[in-house]
């Protein structure tokens, strides 16, 4: 049995060089033991190390490369970094189980990224193990500035990483901080990064750097932006688990915070305002119901489309430009239901008039239909966004946004009366029918509403627009435009 016994730092590099050694010399991996240790400075010394005897440790991937005329390992690029990222895990068999890797690799006994290999599945895991604990430093380290006598400012940190991971997740510190001057102990190893240059040490006892006065601004500040409103402890403690809270300077407050989370939202909810209605709602709902009751459809349609602009049933026409109303005579015998305006009819104030609205129109038209014959419009009247900087992008309309605007969609259908509606988009046919069914399993099945009134489902046109196949939006639109063309034949043959 020969055992290697590989040094604290640069234990990876370390692996690498001993690992050829032991490739090329036959030894197979259930003779060797290994094993990380202190007093392994012969490991280095001159005349000790690579195969020219320098001691340099060869930091490549060549290093595992069949050289001419000597034995070797050979792996790709990708096998040799994961392998060395797991070899970062804190399970003692990682060196061994690496070793035992890389030799079946090279001589093709197992497939790179097979997952029925034991070894292969756990270097997997172990690799992704490691680059969560690095996510994790570079999300928890806390710097703590220290006094210095040079031009460069000076920082200290200490971090207990569930893996020994300190040399593969230091380097994102180089390069974000470069500016300054700073040292990261755990209780292993010591990332010290000094006038432009990463080094590393065994950790002394007396590295971790004590508390200083900033901390407790950040403990005021975290306190003072506490959502108690907000409390989601799994969550919290899914993103930041408590095996980190001790690296935090913040995280002592944290369960007093929450336990009077509950008492504090009481709190702020007795001295809130009182709420009121949404202003001019109720004016909205009688004048219209009068508007119903004695206007004529196309003066009820006109002053319906005048009481939808202050509409505040929902927050989206607060955002929007401006509602969007149907638009089309009253008494169509078609009418057509799309999901919601998007950019180009918020700022139109006009429905289908956007990239989508193209696609329809082409459509109606290979259908012989006029446009200005069909009654137009959208189950939600505003274009709910999101700012992504200059642009808006669209997002869709919950259940509850969809139900309060079914109000309006209601009074529209019981001005129209028409004798068929096409419900372009699962929001359409959900508002009308009240099922969240999908669409494409309904398209082309006439449905009937409680009033007896039919509803063809269709997709909607941006849906078209979003396919990246080529063939199979072709399909798709001329399935839709049979779709339309069945709707406007049916529409016109009950009229």
């Amino acid at each position: 049995m020969r055992e290697v016994v590989l040094p604290v730092v640069n234990t990876v590099a370390a692996w690498r060089r001993e690992a050829r050694a032991l490739a090329a010399a036959g030894v197979p991996p259930e003779a060797v033991l290994w094993s990380v240790g202190q007093g392994t400075r012969d490991l280095f010394a001159d005349g000790a190390g690579g195969p020219d005897g320098t001691g340099a440790l060869p930091r490549t991937p060549e290093y595992f490369r069949q050289e001419e005329g000597g034995g070797g390992i050979r792996v790709s690029k990708t096998a040799l970094d994961t392998i060395e990222s797991a070899l970062c895990h804190s399970d003692p068999e990682r060196f061994a189980r690496g070793y035992r890797l890389v030799l079946r690799l090279s001589r093709g006994a197992v497939a790179w990224g097979d997952r029925s290999d034991a070894d292969m599945l756990t270097v997997l895991r172990h690799a992704k193990a490691v680059g969560r604990d690095i996510h994790k430093m570079h999300a928890f380290v806390r710097f703590r500035e220290v006094p210095t006598e040079g031009a460069r400012r000076a920082f200290a940190a200490w971090f207990e990483p569930e893996h020994p991971c300190v040399e593969r997740g230091t380097p994102f510190f180089a390069r974000r901080f470069g500016d300054m001057d700073w040292v990261i102990a755990t209780p292993g190893v010591t990332a010290r990064f000094e006038a432009g240059r990463l080094r590393f040490e065994e950790t002394r006892a007396e590295m971790r750097p004590p508390e200083d006065a900033t901390e407790e601004l950040w403990r005021t500040y975290y306190a003072s932006i506490f959502n108690p409103a907000r409390v989601m402890v799994k969550a919290m403690c899914a993103e930041m688990p408590k095996k980190y809270w001790k690296n935090l300077p913040e995280a002592e407050l944290i369960p007093d915070l929450v336990r009077g989370a509950e008492a504090r939202v009481r709190g702020m909810a007795e001295t809130a305002p009182a709420e009121t209605a949404a202003p001019r709602v109720d004016k909205v709902r009688a004048r219209t119901a009068a508007l119903l009751a004695e206007a004529a459809p196309e003066d009820a349609l006109g002053h319906l489309r005048r009481d939808l602009s202050a509409c505040a049933r929902c927050g989206i026409c607060a955002r929007a430009t401006a509602p969007v109303p149907g638009e089309g005579p009253a008494g169509a015998p078609l009418m057509i239901v799309g999901e919601q305006p998007g950019d180009h009819e918020d700022l139109a104030g006009r429905p289908f008039v956007g990239p989508a609205g193209a696609v329809f129109d082409e459509a109606a038209r290979a259908a012989g239909l006029d446009r200005g014959a069909a009654y137009i419009t959208n189950a939600v009247k505003g274009f709910k966004y999101a700012p992504r900087g200059k642009r808006r992008i669209h997002q869709r309309p919950d259940a509850g946004e969809v139900t309060r605007c079914r109000w309006w969609l209601d009074l529209e259908r019981d001005l129209v009366r028409p004798r068929l509606i096409l419900a372009m988009g699962s929001t359409a046919l959900a508002s009308l029918t009240g099922s969240g069914q999908g669409i494409l399993s309904r398209r082309g099945r006439a449905e009937t509403l409680a009033d007896g009134t039919p509803v063809l489902p269709a997709v909607h046109p941006a849906y078209l627009l979003r396919l990246p196949d080529r063939a199979q939006a072709a399909a798709e639109r001329a399935r839709f435009e049979a779709d339309v063309a069945r709707a406007v034949a049916l529409a016109r043959a009950a009229a």
